[in-house]
């Protein structure tokens, strides 16, 4: 494992791309990504469908691996990590927030919740489920913790999944349209757990948006077309 050469940055990337297909069927997806992100910093990326958001935070939460490049979480590269490593590292020090909520149909939405944690070995006791409730009772959904997803909206369902990814209280968060699926009402409540998440937990935050409203509320902007980083904005 290497160090990254940027000890304040908790993600870092460099030259990343990926490319998929071979030959004339390639896809270039991204082409030569670089980008730091302190510890601290809501970072919003936008760009046009297809521009390779999503793919980049795939990459930078180890869900899959660069055509070539490198990325670094907390100074220790992730692109040569084996599968187990990388499951470990997600773990205890990523969440993810899904665009398509990725919720256990079979469970409940407490059960939901408390999923990465149990996955991680964590005792289910008073700690942990009242930290879950307490996510639940933030995002204005503590009275639907024992329904199953199916009787969820949409965007029920992604506060749901905001919620789990929160949980274990992680250190670097990925969003991938954490409020695309929200009314107004709803999204400034997320964003607004997000921005305290960020902002006076010391956490770092990562988000997919197409929201410009969203995206004001971020420290930095990045501008993703074609798989480049085209535009850098600071609050």
């Amino acid at each position: 494992m290497s160090t990254s050469p940027n000890g304040s940055a908790v993600v870092t990337a460099r030259e990343v791309t990926r490319r998929y297909g071979e030959g004339d069927m390639s896809v270039n997806a991204l082409r030569g990504i670089s980008l730091d992100v302190a510890r601290g910093n809501l970072t919003a990326v936008m760009g046009p469908s297809g521009s390779g958001k999503s793919t980049l935070m795939h990459i930078l939460a180890g869900l899959d691996k660069p055509t070539s490049g490198e990325v670094t979480i907390d100074g220790t590269s992730i692109t040569t990590l084996g599968d187990t490593q990388l499951t470990k590292l997600r773990r205890e020090h990523i969440g993810f927030v899904f665009q398509f909520f990725n919720l256990i149909p079979t469970l409940t939405v407490l059960e939901n919740v408390l999923l990465p944690a149990e996955l991680a070995g964590a005792q289910l006791g008073n700690g942990t489920t009242k930290r879950a409730l307490e996510l639940l009772d933030r995002v204005g959904l503590a009275d639907r913790r024992s329904v199953f997803p199916d009787k969820l909206s949409g965007g029920e369902q992604q506060r749901v999944a905001i919620a789990r990814a929160l949980v274990r209280n992680p250190r670097l968060v990925l969003a991938d349209e954490p409020t695309g699926n929200l009314d107004d009402a709803n999204a400034k409540a997320v964003m607004a757990l997000l921005s305290e998440m960020t902002h006076q937990a010391g956490k770092t935050l990562i988000m997919v948006t197409h929201s410009r409203k969203m995206a004001a509320l971020a420290d930095r902007v990045l501008t993703i077309e074609e798989g480049k980083i085209v535009e850098k904005q600071e609050a």
